[in-house]
C-alpha cells in the first residue's frame, strides 16, 4: 500500500503554487487500494478531499484531513461501431495527454478541449468546456467509488446533472465520490466545431476538406497559449470566475450605460456576458494587490506573482467581485473551488 504522507506540502499539487499543507496525503493508484482504505475505516470521521491536477482549486488554509491524489492510470477502446468509438480513460490520466492520444488516432470530438490542465477524473466534476464545446457532449458514463461505503456506481450522462462548469459532484454530491474512470464517445469522421471567434478566424481561408484534426488541436493550443499564462511559470488556475448569465431585460439596462457590452445569447434565451470584459472595464486588468495579480492579457485569470498566499488571491477576487457588483449589479461567481 502506498505510504501515507503527514503534514505534506501541497505546493506541487495545485497550479496556483500555494504552499498549504495536508494533514494526510496519499496517492491513489488503484480502486482496490482506495477500497481497502475505506473498509479499514481510515477516513471514518475525517474530511476527505479528492485532488486531480489541482488546476481548479485555491487553498486558503491547510487541509485538516485527507487529500487523495488520483493517480489511477489506463485507457482503452471498449467498443466501436461504424460511426463511433467508446474510449474508457482512468481518472488519474492527464487530460491534455489523453486528448493528444485521441487526436493522434483520429478519434474526433475532444480537439477543442486541447491543453486544458488537470486530470481526466476532474473533467466531469467541473464539466470542462472551451471554444464551443463541453465534455458533457461526449461523455457517456463514469464509474465512481463512494468514499463512505467503497461501493462502485455507474453514473450515466444524465445522472451527472451537468451545468455550466458544474455537475452533481460539485454540488449535492460534493466530497462523496472518487471518480475511477470516464467513458467518451468519439466520432470516426470529422465534425469540427469552429464557431468560436478566434478559432473560426484561424481557418477562414482554409478549405474545409484541407483541415485536419491535428490542425484544430494545434490551433486551440496556440490560442490558449496566447491568452493564458503557463501555470508552470506563473501560478494560476485559468479562468477564476464564471461568465455571468443575465436576462434580456438586464442586458438592455446594461446597454444604456455600456452600449458596446459584448454578449452571447444562449439557447434558452438567457444572455451570457464575458466576465473578463466586466473585470477589465472595472480597471483590474494587469493590476496587482501584493503578491496577487490580474493577468495583463486576460482579466479573467488571477495569478500568483511570487509567494502569494491563498488568502491574498481570495482578497483580490473579493475586491474584483465588489467592483463588478457596484458598477454592473452583477455578482461574479468563482469557477475555482476555494478551500
Amino acid at each position: 500500500m502506498m505510504a501515507v504522507l503527514e503534514n505534506s506540502s501541497l505546493k506541487n499539487y495545485n497550479t496556483f503554487g500555494i504552499d498549504a499543507k495536508a494533514h494526510f496525503l496519499v496517492h491513489i493508484t488503484s480502486a482496490d487500494q482506495l477500497k481497502q482504505f475505506i473498509l479499514d475505516g481510515t477516513f471514518s470521521g475525517q474530511k476527505v478531499l479528492v485532488l486531480g491536477g489541482g488546476s481548479n482549486v485555491l487553498f486558503t488554509k491547510d487541509i485538516d484531513g485527507w487529500v487523495l491524489v488520483n493517480e489511477i492510470k489506463g485507457k482503452e477502446k471498449v467498443a466501436e461501431d461504424e460511426n463511433y468509438f467508446l474510449i474508457k480513460v482512468a481518472g488519474g490520466e492527464d487530460w491534455t495527454a489523453f486528448v493528444d492520444y485521441c487526436v493522434e488516432r483520429n478519434w474526433y470530438g475532444l480537439e477543442n478541449l486541447s491543453l486544458i490542465p488537470g486530470k481526466t477524473g476532474a473533467a466531469p466534476v467541473q464539466n470542462i468546456g472551451a471554444y464551443g464545446i463541453e465534455q458533457r457532449e461526449l461523455m457517456i458514463s463514469l464509474e465512481a467509488m463512494n468514499l463512505k461505503t467503497g461501493k462502485i456506481s455507474v453514473f450515466k450522462n444524465e445522472d451527472c446533472e451537468f451545468g455550466y462548469r458544474s455537475s452533481i459532484f460539485k454540488t449535492k454530491e460534493r466530497g462523496n465520490w472518487f471518480i475511477l474512470n470516464v467513458t467518451y464517445q468519439l466520432k470516426k469522421t470529422p465534425a469540427f466545431n469552429l464557431e468560436y471567434g478566434p478559432l473560426k478566424a484561424a481557418f477562414e481561408e482554409s478549405s474545409p476538406h484541407a483541415i485536419s484534426l491535428k490542425d484544430i488541436s494545434e490551433a486551440v493550443k496556440s490560442i490558449r497559449r496566447s491568452k493564458l499564462p503557463n501555470p508552470a511559470v506563473t501560478g494560476n488556475a485559468g479562468s477564476f470566475f464564471k461568465n455571468p448569465v443575465v436576462t434580456k431585460q438586464k442586458l438592455e439596462r446594461l446597454k444604456s450605460n455600456h452600449p458596446s457590452i459584448p454578449f452571447y445569447e444562449l439557447e434558452d434565451g438567457a444572455i451570457k456576458i464575458p466576465a473578463g470584459w466586466l473585470i477589465e472595464t472595472c480597471g483590474w486588468k494587469g493590476k496587482n494587490l501584493g503578491n496577487a495579480g490580474v493577468h495583463e492579457k486576460q482579466a479573467l485569470v488571477l495569478i500568483n506573482k511570487g509567494n502569494a498566499t491563498g488568502a491574498e488571491i481570495q482578497h483580490l477576487a473579493r475586491k474584483i467581485q465588489s467592483d463588478v457588483l457596484k458598477q454592473f449589479e452583477i455578482d461574479l461567481e468563482p469557477e475555482v473551488l476555494i478551500l
